[in-house]
């Protein structure tokens, strides 16, 4: 007897196979030999985020790479499988957008700002040491807020220091220096459904911009 998670997903299949495949197959046919994305979306493993759905973007336009709390590693010899794939999507696909997303109630930051809470897995402890940085400016920043006060800081903080991350990767840095590739830094709200992003002018989240406000710029 199948799991009736398993089976859900089998039902699921079943359902793209009959209903949705076939008024996409043109779609299909075409990324069945070839790709070319248009953005390298950086994000969460965690459940509640689906980037294509967030984006309501189809298949083939986003190289997505996720991973508990949306963190790049710095550059170093050591192959890793984040660092293998940013090289792949930028040298070979030519991706011109890079986006680092995170978002709301994110439990790899709720770990980092609270170690007993994954004391005993010793891997995440040191893949969240990659988000130490963030870490400590929000204690010495923001030390006088509540718990959750600081771990909203600590999503927005963690996704300002994988941006600088990112720009240790050499891929990266050439082609930011050529104004080939731009960095976008994101965080959804899963509760609201509404995104703030990075301005690295004045080093603060600011809300994204809406369908009526983005309306209004392409008038003019």
């Amino acid at each position: 007897m199948r799991d009736s998670a398993v089976e859900r997903l089998i039902e699921g299949i079943a359902r793209f196979r009959k209903n949705i495949f076939p008024k996409e197959k043109k779609l299909f046919e075409a990324l069945a030999s070839s790709q070319s994305p248009e953005a390298l979306f950086i994000t969460c493993s965690d459940s509640r985020v689906d980037p294509n759905l967030i984006t309501q973007s189809k298949p083939g336009d986003l190289f997505i790479c996720r991973n508990a709390g949306n963190i790049v590693p710095p550059h170093t010899h050591h192959t890793g499988g984040m660092t293998a794939s940013i090289e792949y999507a930028i040298t070979l696909l030519g991706i011109k957008h890079i986006i680092i997303c995170g978002h709301a109630d994110c439990g790899a930051m709720r770990g980092a700002i609270t170690p007993d809470l994954v004391k005993d897995m010793p891997h995440v402890c040191e893949w969240l040491g990659h988000a130490d940085t963030a870490l400590h400016t929000v204690q010495k920043n923001y030390g006088h807020l509540n718990r959750e006060e600081q771990i909203q800081h600590m999503i927005e903080q963690n996704v300002v220091v994988q941006l600088q991350h990112i720009r240790t990767h050499p891929c990266v840095a050439v082609r930011l220096e050529s104004g080939e590739v731009t960095l976008h830094g994101w965080v959804y709200d899963i509760a609201t459904g509404m995104f703030k992003t990075y301005n690295s002018a004045s080093n603060a989240f600011e809300p994204m911009l809406m369908e009526k406000e983005l309306k209004s710029l392409h008038k003019h």
